[in-house]
């Protein structure tokens, strides 16, 4: 009996006196996944968290370097300042109607490279290197190239008009044309990009749903409308996210084409930005208006989000 109830009260404590090391040698799924997030939870908290914070308590500040006075709390005096700045509405409207423009039109183009990159060629690697040139070029690179070939006296594209009959352009003296060549240069570099990603969507759907809609006697642009798009929806929804933010943010090509002239006509905020931060060193104001970008492309981002999880 005595050795039995010895038993019974040793059992309990050298239980509890391993219980803690069990855990650690052996953790539950949860506690593994906790342990396995939380390298990647603390970097993005270094990268992202803390610098968006940062960015908003600056543009909450009067902090201009050029002044050489330290910085002053000044609570919404710089967003106040932002609703009377014409330039800001300005550059806010040509950043949204260069996103409205080269959006569609980058998905349209991508999407046909992408279909023309997958048809049955013994030899596809020239077609996808083609595809993937435009992408891999700096985006100041394009920028440079096209406005050599819209240039107004030695431009390919007055020279191709010439040729054609047509008068020539002096693209970047009026303000619609310039417009007009930065989106045509934004949707070529772009292209590239929303093909790949719609590429490797076609890549998925498998070639077995399309012979038996052959049997059925559906054509070719049944199938597509039936079949390709839309199994090809995640792909195109997932290339509009990346091209929206991207197209939020546009800075490099209007910047080495036209700096935003004539005038402010084509700048954009992410220039207006740069101007403030960098030109002027206003880091309140300028923190101000970057903090109106992020939420713009928080907010096209959770819009996206949305109609995925609806889809789902």
């Amino acid at each position: 009996m005595a050795t039995a109830s010895e038993t019974t009260l040793v059992t309990p404590r050298n239980e509890s006196g391993t219980k803690w090391w069990t855990r650690f040698l052996d953790p539950s799924e949860r506690t593994l996944a906790l342990l396995l997030l939380l390298p990647a939870a603390l970097l993005l908290a270094l990268i992202i968290v803390y610098p968006v914070c940062r960015l908003v308590w600056t543009s909450f500040q009067n902090l201009s370097l050029t002044s050489g006075a330290p910085a002053a709390f000044a609570g919404l005096e710089n967003y106040a300042l932002m609703l009377d700045d014409p330039v800001f509405w300005e550059t806010t409207w040509n950043t949204v109607l260069i996103t409205l423009i080269t959006v569609p039109g980058a998905l349209l183009v991508g999407l046909a490279l992408a279909l023309m990159a997958n048809l049955p060629f013994k030899r596809k690697w020239p077609v996808r290197l083609s595809l993937l040139i435009p992408w891999a070029l700096p985006l100041s690179f394009a920028g440079l190239i096209f406005a050599w070939f819209f240039h107004s006296e030695y431009g390919v594209v007055n020279d191709v008009l010439g040729r054609l009959g047509f008068e020539g352009v002096i693209w970047f003296n009026s303000a619609r044309w310039a417009f007009a060549a930065i989106c045509l240069t934004i949707i070529w570099k772009t292209s590239s990009f929303m093909a790949l990603i719609i590429l490797a969507g076609l890549q998925t759907i498998p070639r077995s749903l399309y012979e038996a809609a052959e049997v059925d006697g559906a054509g070719r642009l049944r199938q597509f409308f039936e079949i390709t798009l839309p199994l090809l929806k995640a792909s195109i929804v997932v290339a509009l996210i990346f091209r929206t933010i991207t197209a939020l943010q546009t800075f490099d090509i209007p910047f080495t084409m036209t700096r935003g002239g004539p005038g402010t006509s084509t700048a954009t905020l992410a220039m207006y930005i740069h101007q403030n931060t960098v030109d002027f060193l206003d880091l309140g104001y300028g923190s101000a208006l970057a903090v109106v970008m992020f939420a713009l492309s928080m907010g096209v981002t959770a819009v996206y989000l949305r109609m995925i999880r609806a889809k789902g």
